[in-house]
Order: structure tokens, then sequence, then C-alpha cells
């Protein structure tokens, strides 16, 4: 009797739990009510994991970059080469192209200044 005395909020409860459940078994739905419901869910799920699994079997592996070159090219921090030159074109809007232009027209200018 003095153990029971000293559990006493253990035995509660494990009863409260036991009550729980047994409730639970006896007015909640049955699996198979439960399965019904969700059973587009389901499919539409297994479907999808399908779809995963398929692509990670067709798709090339990656590279071996570790993704840096992408983080900086978001974080704005580009790195030289491709993804800093279209960085760079997609912040001001100017091609290398134009830029080759725009140097070409500014030295002829100065030459004929200078003569």
């Amino acid at each position: 009797m003095q153990a029971a005395v000293e559990y006493r909020f253990h035995l509660a409860l494990a009863a409260a739990l036991v009550a729980a459940l047994f409730s639970l078994l006896s007015l909640g739905p049955s699996f198979s009510a439960v399965a019904g419901f969700f059973w587009p869910l389901l499919v539409s799920t297994g479907f999808l994991l399908v779809a995963v699994a398929v692509l990670l079997r067709i798709s090339p592996p990656p590279g071996e970059t570790s993704g840096e070159e992408l983080i900086n090219y978001v974080a704005g921090r580009p790195e030289d080469g491709q993804l800093a030159r279209d960085y760079d074109e997609a912040a001001d809007g100017v091609t290398d192209q134009r830029r080759e232009e725009e140097a070409a027209a500014a030295g002829a200018a100065e030459h004929r200044k200078s003569q």
C-alpha cells in the first residue's frame, strides 16, 4: 500500500492513458474508414515518391562542385567566371559587347581630340 501512495501520480497517468486508448479504440473510426478517407492523398504521395525516384535515376549525377558558386551568386558575391559576368550583366543591364563598343567609341573620341 505504501508503494501505491508513493507512485500515485504514475498510476493515475497510466489509468488515464488506458482509458484514453480504450475510448479511442471503441469510439474512434476504424482503420478502414481512415484509409478510405485518405486514399487519394496516399495514392498521390506514392506517385510523387515514384516520380522522384525515377528522376533521380535518370538525371545525371551532380558535378564535383559544392554549390558555393551558386550560393555566392545568390548572395551577391560573384567570383570571376561566367556567373560573375551574368551577374554583372543582370545588375547593370550592360553586356560585354556593349562595353567594348563604348570603350572603342571613347578611344576614338580621345584619338580625335589628341589630333
